[in-house]
Order: C-alpha cells, then sequence, then structure tokens
C-alpha cells in the first residue's frame, strides 16, 4: 500500500479522503489542515455541489493530523500528498511536497500562473514524480462513454458538441472568505474549466475560440458562453456555464452532441442515462453515476504510484493547456 496525507479538509480533502479509504492500494496516514481541530467538525458541514458520500469519524480518530504540510513532510514517511487546498496555494504546496520527493495529485484548476505551473513540471520531471491534476470529469462515466462515441465514430463523426455547467455562487467553507474568492479565477477557472478540459482532452484545442462573459461575485467571468472552431475538423464546440445564480440553484451539467447518424444528451438532472434519438426513435442506456469520477480518479492516480508510471490520461502539461485555454476565452 501507497501512504498518503491528504491537505485540505473542506468538501474536497473529504472526496479523496472517503476514495482513499475505500481504496486497498493506498493508506491515509495523516491529514494536514489549517484548523486540525476542525476536522471532525467540517464532516458535518455542508458543502459542494452534491454528495460524494460520508466518512465514518471514528476512522479518522487514529489518522494524524498537522497544521503544516511541512511538519507532516518531516515526520510522516509519505509516498504521495493530496493537495485539496484553495487555489491560491496550490504552487507552494505542490512545490514543497515535489522537492520532498512526493508525488501529487492536485486539485484543478492547475495554478493561474502559467509560469509557476510549467516550474512545478520541470520540477517534478527532475525529481522522477508523478504530478497529477485532479481533473475529475475525464474519469466520470457518462463522460467517459461520450469520449467512447467519439473515438468509435459509432454514431458517425462528431459535428456540433455544446456542454453546459451551471450552480450557484458557492457559499460553504473557504468560500466565505474574500481571499479565496478573490483567487479562485471565478467560474472560468473553476467550474467552466471542467468543460475546458474535457473538450480539449476529446478534441484538441481548438483554433479559434469566440467568447462573451458577464461579471458575478467572484470574478468578472462567472458566467462564459463560447463557441469553438477547428481548422482541421468539421466539427464546432459551445461551452456555456457559470455561477451567477444564487446559492442554492440546483447544479446541473450535462452534454449535446450531434454526430453523423445520432444525437446524445446527458444532463446530471435528468437521470443517470443517457439519451440518443435519430430520426425514427429515441432510447435510453446507462449513463454510470458521475460520481464515480472521483473513485475512478483516485485509483488510476494509486495505480500510476503502483506501477511507477506517468499518468497518461491526465498528464500535467495537459492540464496546463486547459490553463490556457481559459485564458484564451477572456
Amino acid at each position: 500500500m501507497k501512504r498518503v496525507a491528504v491537505v485540505g479538509f473542506g468538501f474536497m480533502g473529504m472526496t479523496h479522503t472517503l476514495n482513499i479509504l475505500q481504496n486497498a492500494d493506498l493508506e491515509l496516514v495523516a491529514i494536514v489542515d489549517k484548523d486540525p481541530e476542525s476536522i471532525a467538525k467540517n464532516l458535518f458541514s455542508p458543502g459542494g455541489n452534491f454528495s460524494t458520500g460520508n466518512i465514518d469519524p471514528e476512522v479518522l480518530q487514529n489518522i494524524r493530523k498537522y497544521s503544516s504540510l511541512h511538519d507532516c513532510l518531516h515526520q510522516e514517511d509519505l509516498d504521495a500528498v493530496h493537495i485539496c487546498v484553495h487555489t491560491e496555494l496550490h504552487y507552494e504546496m505542490a512545490k514543497l511536497a515535489l522537492m520532498h520527493d512526493k508525488h501529487v495529485l492536485l486539485e484543478k484548476p492547475f495554478t493561474l500562473d502559467i509560469d509557476q505551473a510549467e516550474e512545478l513540471i520541470q520540477l517534478a520531471e527532475k525529481n522522477n514524480r508523478i504530478l497529477m491534476i485532479a481533473h475529475v470529469v475525464r474519469f466520470m462515466p457518462p463522460y467517459q462513454k461520450l469520449k467512447h462515441f467519439i473515438d468509435s465514430n459509432e454514431f458517425g463523426e462528431l459535428k456540433f458538441l455544446s456542454m453546459t455547467r451551471i450552480s450557484g455562487v458557492p457559499g460553504w467553507g473557504e468560500w466565505t472568505e474574500k481571499q479565496v474568492t478573490k483567487s479562485s479565477g471565478g467560474a472560468l477557472f473553476d467550474l467552466n474549466i471542467h468543460d475546458i478540459d474535457f473538450a480539449s482532452y476529446v478534441l484538441g484545442s481548438p483554433s479559434s475560440i469566440k467568447s462573451s462573459y458577464l461579471p458575478g461575485m467572484l470574478s468578472e467571468n462567472d458566467y462564459v458562453s463560447a463557441m469553438w472552431s477547428y481548422s482541421d475538423k468539421p466539427v464546432r464546440v459551445k461551452i456555456e456555464g457559470g455561477n451567477t445564480f444564487h446559492s442554492h440553484f440546483p447544479f446541473q451539467a450535462g452534454y449535446m452532441a450531434q454526430f453523423e447518424k445520432a444525437s446524445v444528451l446527458y444532463s446530471s438532472s435528468g437521470g443517470d442515462v443517457i439519451r440518443i434519438a435519430d430520426n425514427t426513435s429515441i432510447r435510453e442506456i446507462p449513463a454510470g453515476d458521475a460520481g464515480e469520477g472521483y473513485t475512478n480518479e483516485i485509483a488510476y492516480f494509486a495505480n500510476c504510484l503502483k506501477n511507477n508510471t506517468q499518468p497518461t490520461e491526465c498528464m500535467a502539461a495537459s492540464s496546463l493547456e486547459s490553463i490556457k485555454l481559459c485564458y484564451n476565452h477572456l
């Protein structure tokens, strides 16, 4: 078993913790949080756009707690760290872990500073460490099925892809702190990046982007509507969504894809099904649980640790390209 620590115990840190505890190849030995005394209390605090499961408080009692990643790295024999802090701390936390020769699973977005991201990639390569950015949508079953439809040409060539992701403005945990909201990059880098990353993952970077955006409570780009085009393929991609809505507005994400022979629809608000329509009929197939993306993502990282292989399905360099693409929407 690979020995790991989780850094940051908000909604995403708890999600990583739950899936580490359920993974037979990983052993959670430590949790790092600026307020270790609040870790147990956070288990009962609402957060996130949807539930990813519950952690038994008794399980955490024997896991050591630290207020400093520096202390944890010096006192624990770790193989890897899962970094789940707010965006402003991504660079310094990942750099510290890599400098101590630890593998890193870093929550998205990578970092808003391109130079810092490039430095981390070079440091990981120099130290022969794994640096993977947690773009969970790549590992969600409904989106993996979409990738299969595109790659296999099961319905012919893809002509149009529309991806949507909408939520209310986050009002939980550190999102209530001005420092966090100011440094998040707004919905473009925190929410829309999921679909920007996935679309570029399956289709490559577009040749041109026509984009408009609206301000919200977090940034000047909290709602984005963009159209991508490609010079080498006859496909158009629409990226739309944001978090300009009130905090309790229901989260929803999904896609519509027009292929030559059929059109495909998936929505998180429409059940765990994918609807496939042609000119004569419509049918449903199981989409799978999108929440399993976190399980799949961490299992994939664990497998990379076990085999000492780089994460070809989620290389840090491709995650950096997603950051650059976000900037290209402004």
